[in-house]
């Protein structure tokens, strides 16, 4: 087993945010590997994330984020289970955060389930002719791809952060829920923009 240095625990919390304790078990499980150790603690945030599903959200925080000239502005809602957490600072940071990601990215949707299904059969069928002529073992994967790519542009929680592309807004929150320990949810957003 590799000896893991105070170094190393600093330096994968200060890329993650998470509990040094968290950080010292990742490094040992990961044998002193950086970035497996950041592999197994997305790894872990996400089961976090699932087992704190059905907590009851009470609190949170408005941000917004205005870009430029203040030709594009949005405002967020960004849940919580308490208000200890809507108040941290880092919290704060995460709802400015993903206001700043909506602005850039403007999705349509927050997660795949705010999707009509009417439109997802509009979309499913529009995808399914382009693959029309295509052999049927693959016809189905790309499809699926396809559907993919196009939700992951339109849907907030599926798209990639504009400030580290390695990491989708899923997984910034799903380390937020591991760094606080509470369930942690973005609620409505409205994006405005002067330009048509």
């Amino acid at each position: 087993m590799a000896t893991i240095s105070m170094d190393q625990i600093k330096e994968l919390r200060d890329k993650t945010g998470i509990s040094i304790m968290q950080c010292r078990k990742a490094l040992e499980d990961a044998n002193g590997n950086m970035e497996k150790a950041m592999v197994l603690l997305a790894k872990k945030g996400a089961e976090t994330a699932a087992k704190k599903a059905e907590r009851v959200l009470k609190s949170g925080r408005i941000a917004s984020y205005l870009h430029g000239a203040g030709t594009v502005g949005v405002l967020v809602e960004l849940w919580s289970e308490s208000d200890f957490v809507s108040r941290h600072e880092d919290f704060g940071k995460l709802a400015y955060d993903i206001a700043m990601q909506i602005a850039a990215a403007n999705p349509t949707y927050g997660k795949r389930e705010d999707v009509p299904e009417d439109e997802k059969v509009k979309i499913t069928d529009a995808f399914a002719d382009e693959v029309k002529g295509k052999p049927d073992a693959i016809r189905e994967k790309i499809l699926n791809g396809k559907l993919d790519a196009f939700f992951k542009e339109k849907i907030l929680l599926e798209q990639d952060f504009i400030k580290d592309p390695s990491v989708t807004i899923r997984n910034l929150i799903e380390s937020a829920i591991q760094k606080f320990g509470e369930k942690i949810e973005i609620g409505r957003f409205v994006r405005f923009s002067t330009m048509k």
